[in-house]
């Protein structure tokens, strides 16, 4: 979409222009650098030809609410506006002592869904893009569409106007919000793919060969990975939080049943480790249960991650996927049950030193 704005005597007219490349669901625009604490002005056009103005404000990354009584109106201009075809435009007006006549920093967003109703307080599906830019009031430039870049401004008589497509969020610096979201996905693609894995291999490679294994995987599932994964979770929920609450996604149920699994695999080999039977004649069935929900805590894990910075991230910050994010996953995503499969190796060496050890034990 593209923002143009004109001063207007007292009033500056803003005009948002799909440029055809989506279908139009709603367009808006906002006053502040990022979607926390801004006011917004929402249009949208009805099956009747009729178009919504819905002013708003934004609290966190949550849909906004409507202000019931707006300090500066937002008036619609129906002779700017156009619902017919590909590219629709919305344009309304607001009085000019509400905003600077330079440079102005304005957000930005476009939805493809249209709401339900033609009400102001109708809900919103999640914007599909969305951004920040500055626009510049006090010069003449030409209106971009999608990919162009706006022309050298030049001096002009009578009213002044500027415009702007808008940078995509992706070049604009990160918010508190989305902080946390990155160190939460970083956190969490250490403890859950870097750290276990490597507690679980070097349980698989190493405990045929000596009998210290164990306080090292130990160490590595608890004392490393616990402290990272504990903070990623809690960024998680401070983010969540931050955001204004809100029914979970699945993104937000699977990482929560995962944490909870990790908590319980944790019990499950302190509880193999210190309660022995005391004359084992079989392998005890919870040895086995460790294991598979290790292995399973970990498959999960890969999915997650990947639903993380390729699905949620975008949806939750509007940004690209983090650049070089899939080719790591695919790589891990081999290497690690490679290097877990060739370890089966030396499973029936483990066995038949378990079972001498359990006669032994029974002498």
């Amino acid at each position: 979409m593209c923002v143009s704005a004109t001063v207007n005597g007292s009033n500056v007219d803003y005009v948002l222009t799909s440029t055809g490349s989506q279908d139009v669901g709603w367009m808006a625009v906002g006053w502040g650098t990022g979607m926390i604490g801004s006011d917004v002005v929402i249009l949208w056009d009805n099956s009747d030809g009729s178009i919504t103005l819905s002013q708003r404000h934004a609290s966190g990354h949550i849909m906004p609410t409507v202000i019931s009584s707006p300090t500066n109106k937002a008036t619609l201009v129906q002779s700017l506006s156009t619902t017919s075809g590909s590219k629709k435009s919305y344009a309304f007006s607001m009085p000019a002592s509400s905003t600077s006549t330079g440079k102005v920093n304005l957000i930005y967003a476009f939805g493809t869904t249209k709401p339900s109703s033609s009400a102001v307080d109708a809900d919103l599906e999640q914007h599909a893009q969305e951004g920040a830019f500055t626009i510049d009031l006090s010069s003449t430039t030409s209106t971009p569409t999608a990919g162009e870049t706006p022309s050298t401004p030049s001096s002009t008589s009578g009213s002044s106007s500027g415009s702007n497509s808008g940078s995509s969020s992706s070049s604009q610096p990160l918010s508190n919000f989305e902080k946390m979201i990155v160190a939460h996905g970083i956190l969490m693609s250490i403890g859950f793919l870097v750290l276990l894995p490597i507690g679980a291999l070097l349980a698989r490679l190493s405990r045929t060969f000596t009998n210290r294994w164990f306080p090292f995987h130990m160490s590595i599932q608890w004392f490393i990975s616990g402290p990272i994964i504990v903070v990623g979770f809690a960024l998680a929920t401070a983010a969540v939080q931050q955001r204004g609450g809100g029914p979970l996604d699945d993104h937000m149920k699977w990482g929560i049943v995962i944490f909870v699994l990790y908590l319980l695999q944790l019990g499950v080999g302190a509880f193999i480790h210190w309660v022995k039977p005391s004359a084992p004649r079989r392998r005890p069935p919870q040895n086995y249960f460790h294991a598979i929900l290790g292995l399973l805590i970990i498959a999960l894990a890969y999915y997650q991650v990947r639903d993380g910075f390729k699905e949620e991230y975008p949806k939750a910050t509007g940004r690209d996927e983090p650049k070089g994010a899939q080719i790591v996953w695919y790589v891990w995503v081999v290497l690690i049950p490679v290097l877990y499969i060739g370890g089966l190796v030396f499973l029936p060496k483990q066995y038949r030193q378990e079972k001498e050890l359990r006669q032994k034990s029974a002498q």
